[in-house]
């Protein structure tokens, strides 16, 4: 199966074809901090089943061997690589997806770091829209 997504500004297009190894919502504080989200969605695939298709994104070592790559123009944070916990895999941001809902997520992770409001986050009142 393929998947395709980009950046905000579409300056930075990305493929990637198979199955994830895993796909998670990470609460690190890490990545809260990279995306400036309480938590994020990531898919990890071989590195192999990715092409980037357009654009050169930018690199981050954002802690040891972690390394970030983001969308020079428009700041979308985009892929994780981490060789030394992750070897020959690529995460990246499924909310990137040009279809985010086609990788759904299947577990939290580093839930040690996670936000102590984002436990019972699920039970705010919901809207459709901003609330007028």
């Amino acid at each position: 199966m393929g998947y395709e997504g980009g950046c905000h500004c579409g300056e930075i297009r990305y493929q990637v074809n198979g199955e994830p190894d895993h796909v998670a919502l990470c609460h690190c504080d890490d990545c809260r901090r990279s995306a400036g989200a309480p938590v994020v969605s990531f898919a990890a695939f071989k590195a192999d089943d990715f092409r980037l298709m357009q654009g050169t994104p930018v690199d981050y070592n954002s802690s040891g061997s972690s390394i970030r790559s983001f969308c020079g123009a428009c700041g979308s944070s985009l892929f994780y690589r981490n060789e030394e916990y992750l070897p020959g895999l690529i995460d990246f941001h499924t909310a990137t997806l040009d279809d985010p809902s086609s990788l759904a997520p299947t577990a939290h992770i580093q839930v040690a770091e996670r936000i102590s409001w984002m436990a019972t986050a699920h039970s705010l009142p919901e809207f459709e829209r901003y609330p007028g």
